[in-house]
């Protein structure tokens, strides 16, 4: 697993498990493979999530989940085939404080 947490109401940064820290290392690679989106509220929510290149700034010009709206107590799963090169970073945001839990599963290549 990459990630798992509740990304906040204002757009962050993204802690990768396997490194403890939001870029991807020198002389690795992450291939992003899966992203869950689970709804444990009463009422739909929406969730972005970028890909920000190594010295880019997260938004909506970077979207790979761009406002996903998940329906109330339901999963979305995306397949992908992402890679993120060094010094790449994920950022997300969601509309409602603690809706949506994210999870991100893929691969470390070094």
């Amino acid at each position: 697993m990459l990630y798992q947490g509740q990304p906040g109401t204002t757009e962050a940064s993204l802690t990768l498990r396997p490194f403890n820290a939001a870029a991807v290392p020198a002389n690795t690679k992450v291939i992003i493979k899966q992203i869950l989106l689970a709804n444990n509220a009463a009422a739909a929510a929406a969730v972005s999530i970028s890909l920000v290149p190594s010295g880019g700034t997260a938004g909506a010009a970077n979207r790979i989940v761009p406002n996903v709206s998940v329906n109330a107590n339901s999963v979305v799963a995306i397949d992908m085939s992402q890679v993120m090169e060094p010094g790449d970073f994920l950022s997300a945001v969601q509309g409602t404080a603690g809706a949506i839990t994210v999870t991100i599963s893929g691969v470390v290549v070094s």
